[in-house]
């Protein structure tokens, strides 16, 4: 299942050097349906990428398509802001019945623009209005987007360098396990803030990923998150958990964070919201911090009505009950234990993740890069991501039939034992 590695020459001539999966990827793709996407040369790939955790339920779902298309030939409302359509009345019912109502959580919601780091920036400037506070605490290994505000708070190095100008107001610490457990992590950011004589501002609020995807699949333990959020409790900071990838169950829950028993003040999501791949962000906080004024933050693709209607769809579709979410966790620990099972073949491989976001982080880094370039190879398109890009990280849409899996597993092992071999 080998293709030529050729980028095509339109978009080397006319294409900003900016762009970058497509160097990895270097084929015209046409059409995909559920975990298959197809390039013009009738080359099929297993797809372990989702577009980044955007198409949790695969491409072209087909109720979701159905429902989106019945909508377009109705006419149904395309953009209208912050207007009120069924279509987003539709989908409110639904986030409120099956999302938020069985979890006990009484957000209210906001439609920033249609993108996480959009979700981010409000989720920022929300907390410093309510608190009055600058400050904010992210942590290391942490990405939050490629806005200025998001960046302040995203730890990569070369990603900040791209804003140009000084990133301020944020304060990172050590992430669980930082330290490969030679300290505690945590205690190390609760003396600072109790400290007078540290320097810390007090902060408005603490952002955190509970699985860092692009850090290299970080996954903090629920006791360090309940610590965590007992700490913001405790002294009146208020907690961002930016579910932006790793929501809509990408871990198994809805939310990330239901396994460690916490209730974030403000949460960000998007990227598989809208079920489709269609741009749609949220930003959820709790009732007595909804202190916006009328339009005060704000964008022109708030309301972009096809995306309510695949949302609406897909929750109603798999999240009516606890049955995806049960297989999710299920077939993540699946597919844990397989990825257990090559790293104990080889030596320098360690295995991290939960649920369907799952990672195989190589002591050389040039590793990884060369097992996704043999996976695309022969079909299977997988990322890397970490500081170092060294970790080989898997993201499957969550309705993944189990031997399209079991392939996609088999590639990737085929893949690693070429690379390790020759070493």
């Amino acid at each position: 299942m080998s293709t030529a590695i050729v980028e095509p020459t339109i978009f080397e001539s006319l294409e900003s050097q900016v762009r970058s999966y497509c160097r990895n990827w270097p084929a015209v793709f046409e059409t995909a349906q559920g975990s298959w996407i197809t390039d013009t040369n009738g080359q099929k790939y297993l797809d372990f990428f989702a577009g980044a955790g955007a198409l949790n339920y695969g491409h072209n779902n087909p109720m979701l398509k159905k429902a989106l298309l019945d909508y377009l030939s109705a006419d149904g409302i395309t953009h209208s802001l912050d207007m009120s359509t069924v279509a987003k009345q539709d989908f409110l019912v639904a986030f409120e019945q099956n999302i938020l109502k069985p979890r006990g959580l009484e957000y209210k919601v906001q439609f920033p623009g249609p993108t996480g780091t959009n979700a981010v920036e409000s989720a920022l400037k929300l907390a410093r209005k309510v608190t009055g506070r600058e400050s904010v605490i992210s942590f290391t290994n942490a990405f939050h987007g490629m806005t200025l505000g998001s960046l302040a708070v995203t730890g990569n190095s070369m990603k900040r360098a791209g804003a140009g100008v000084p990133l301020v107001h944020a304060t990172p610490m050590p992430y669980d396990n930082y330290f490969g457990g030679t300290m505690v992590d945590f205690h190390w950011f609760e003396r600072v803030l109790d400290d007078s004589g540290s320097g810390l501002n007090q902060p408005a609020a603490v952002i955190v990923e509970t699985v860092q995807g692009e850090g290299g699949v970080n996954v903090a333990r629920p006791e360090w998150l309940r610590g965590l959020a007992d700490l913001c409790k405790s002294r009146g900071i208020l907690l961002i958990v930016d579910d932006v990838q790793m929501g809509c169950g990408r871990t198994g829950p809805f939310f990330s964070f239901e396994t460690a028993g916490i209730e974030p003040d403000i949460v960000t999501l998007s990227k598989s919201i809208s079920g489709y791949g269609l741009p749609m962000a949220l930003t959820l906080f709790k009732p007595e911090l909804d202190v916006w004024s009328p339009g005060e933050h704000n964008g022109t693709f708030r309301g972009h009505n096809p995306a309510f209607v695949t949302a609406r769809v897909a929750i109603e579709e798999y999240w009516s009950d606890r049955v995806f979410e049960t297989s999710t966790t299920s077939r993540g620990n699946m597919i844990h234990g397989v990825l257990e099972g090559i790293a104990n073949r080889f030596e320098g491989l360690t295995v991290r993740g939960r649920g369907f976001v799952q990672g195989l982080a190589f002591e050389t880094p040039a590793h990884a890069a060369r097992v996704c370039q043999l996976a695309f190879e022969n079909g299977l398109l997988v990322e890397t991501s970490g500081p170092d890009d060294e970790v080989v990280k898997l993201l499957p849409p969550l309705t993944i039939f189990e031997d399209e899996l079991v392939l996609g597993l088999s590639i990737l092992s085929d893949a690693i034992s070429e690379v390790v071999d020759a070493a």
